[in-house]
Formats: C-alpha cells, structure tokens, sequence
C-alpha cells in the first residue's frame, strides 16, 4: 500500500506550507501532487514555487497562476509576478491542466477546477448563487467527470472513477452514482463558507491549513483497498499576517480577514 499526499492553493503562504510538508515528512510519504494556485494573496510566492519544485512529483496550473504567469501580462506589473520573475512564471505557465493515475483499480483525475476550465467552481455544500461567481457554477457534479478537449481527452478516453479537484479552498469527499470526487481544501488560504465574523474564536478551527491523503496500490489496475484521510495543520499564522500588513501588495485587507479568519472572499471586505 502507498499514500500520496494532494495538496492545492498554496497561495503564496510559505508558513502554511512548510509546516504541512512537514506534517508529509513524518508520516513517510513520498509522493506528493499538487492541484495548483499557488500565486497571488500570500507575500512568499517565490518561495513556495521554489519548495513545490523541490518535493512535488505534479504539480497542475490553477486559474490565479494562469491568470499571472501567462506571456501576454508580463507587462501589466502584477505585484505576484513581480516577485516571482519570468523564470518561475514560464515554469508556472507551462504547467500541465490535468494529471491521472490508478490507485487499487480507480482511474483518479486531478485538475484544479474541472475538465473545461480553470476557474469553475462545484461546490455540493453552498451556493453561489447571487454572488460575483454564480456565472461559474455548475450543480451537476458529474460535469467533473467529462472527456473534454481541454485537459487533451476524447470519447475514446476511459472515464474517471474518482477526481480530484482545488479551487474552492473547501475539503469535502462526495459520492454519486458509483463515483466520486474529492477536494482537499487549501493550503494556504482555507475557506469555510459560513464564517462571517473575523472575530469569531470558532473560526480557528476552520483557519487550519488542509490537505488529503489517498492510500491504496499506486498505478495498479486491479480493483482494491482504498481510502481518503482528511488532514488539517496549525501553523504559525501571524508570521503570514504580520507578513501581509507589512507589504505593499494590493487588497492585502482582504486577504488579511480571508486568512484570518477562513472567511469566504465575498465577505473579506466587510
């Protein structure tokens, strides 16, 4: 049996991330894949590259990373990709949108948001609906399952038994119709949809950094045991929030309540 470790959304939080590798350092695993988004909100994208490239066997392109790194922008002065340089940002740009393996018999998927684009959002416990992002929603979850062009699949292709998925910064596990889907949260911005208060002593408990562990025979075909172990670390938070005020990136109020307290993006600003 082999454990593999998925993470996603790092978001620049170098904090949050090391002390989740560290969290995989202990428990031995070794292979570890990441679902993307690891630019923009948090002050240390540079460093988290560097270390994703370092203990990362995949690592996918997520929709903030696309949104920066692409050559068309390199002259519209993100304040992200300023730190990161061209170098990380090609690297970053030319990144795979999918990934699949076996594990124990079950084709798993992996890509950051669905097999159409990098910035739609399936969420099976809340609604967008009525926000900023409703025109990005999609109910029928299995939509995540589709051979599409985009992630390089035809009607040919076989269809996956289980995805993977990043992109709502949320950790859920859902089973339908003899599938299922995953997602691991986030790193390094978690969201826990109904916070409101940043003042909220509860919220602590949502702020945690979060990851997934999938255990099973990798890369074999033949039907077999299989689990998903949800994981959630404590880090050092104020260092990112100190680290945060202290900078000169924009909306950083935003993300400073967002990281606090685990508050959805809509209502950060309030």
């Amino acid at each position: 049996m082999e454990r593999i470790a998925i993470i996603s959304d790092v978001h620049g939080n170098i904090t949050a991330l090391n002390a989740v590798l560290d969290d995989i350092k202990k428990r031995g695993i070794k292979r570890i894949f990441c679902l993307g988004d690891n630019v923009i909100k948090c002050t240390h994208p540079d460093l988290v590259i560097d270390k994703l490239r370092e203990v990362c066997e995949v690592i996918l392109i997520g929709n903030s990373d696309y949104a920066i790194c692409r050559p068309e922008v390199k002259d519209r002065k993100f304040w992200s990709r300023e730190i990161i340089g061209e170098e990380r940002a090609n690297f970053i740009y030319n990144l795979p949108v999918s990934f699949e393996f076996y594990m124990s018999g079950h084709l798993i998927r992996l890509f950051h948001a669905s097999p159409f684009h990098l910035d739609d959002i399936f969420n099976p416990m809340f609604s967008n609906e009525g926000t900023i992002f409703s025109g990005k929603e999609f109910k029928n979850p299995l939509y995540l399952f589709r051979n599409t062009e985009f992630i390089g699949k035809t009607d040919k292709d076989p269809i996956p038994d289980i995805v993977g998925y990043g992109h709502i910064h949320t950790p859920c596990l859902v089973r339908y119709k003899n599938k299922t889907l995953f997602n691991p949260g986030s790193v390094g911005i978690p969201v826990e949809m109904m916070n409101r208060d940043i003042n909220d002593e509860s919220n602590k408990f949502s702020t945690l950094a979060s990851y997934i562990i999938i255990e099973g025979e990798y890369n074999n075909k033949e039907l077999g045991s299989i689990s998903f172990q949800f994981v959630r670390i404590s880090y050092d938070m104020s260092k990112e929030l100190e680290d945060i005020r202290a900078s000169d990136m924009p909306n950083k109020e935003m993300v400073y309540r967002s990281l606090k307290g685990a508050l959805p993006t809509i209502y950060s600003t309030n």
